[in-house]
């Protein structure tokens, strides 16, 4: 079993933003832990990014997945299946379309379950996952999320 804990974060809403990730094999000592910032983002599309991102680096597929993530966002789009409504409309008026496409991409390829945890409540792995995402959002060499800025300027991708 894999155990995923995500983290997203920004600094303003739209604003500089990062994600944070700690994936761990459940009852081993082996961890790894994962962060990139952006120049300018939103925090639903970081806490979505750090799901899917953790999701991409597991390298072979039928995983049995835990993913812990303080998003509602994210964990209630899945846990009350209004993803696959979403998608058999296209994500035509959802919010994040070019990330919601990628994750579920990547989502069909493992035995994913997600569990919604309270933020900045204390729970180690969300502080961790926390403290990386801002982190990164604070680092020099921002990446850019051409989804968010090109749907921002007009430039639809999808």
């Amino acid at each position: 079993m894999i155990e995923i804990f995500t983290d997203g974060a920004s600094s303003g809403n739209p604003g500089k933003g990062g994600y944070g990730i700690i994936m761990r094999l459940q009852g081993t000592s082996y961890e790894k832990t994962f962060s990139e910032g952006f120049r300018l983002t939103t925090n639903n599309r970081m806490e979505l990014l750090a799901v899917t991102v953790a999701l991409e680096k597991i390298t072979k597929d039928r995983q049995d997945v835990i993913v812990y993530s303080d998003s509602k966002y994210v964990v209630e789009a899945i846990n009350s299946k209004w993803i696959y409504g979403w998608e058999k409309k296209r994500f035509e008026k959802v919010k994040n379309p070019d990330l919601w496409i990628r994750f579920m991409k990547i989502y069909r390829k493992h035995n994913v379950s997600f569990r919604w945890i309270k933020g900045h409540q204390g729970h180690p792995e969300n502080e961790r996952a926390d403290k990386l995402a801002t982190l990164a959002a604070k680092s020099e060499n921002l990446s850019i999320d051409t989804g968010y800025e090109n749907s921002m300027n007009g430039n639809n991708i999808f």
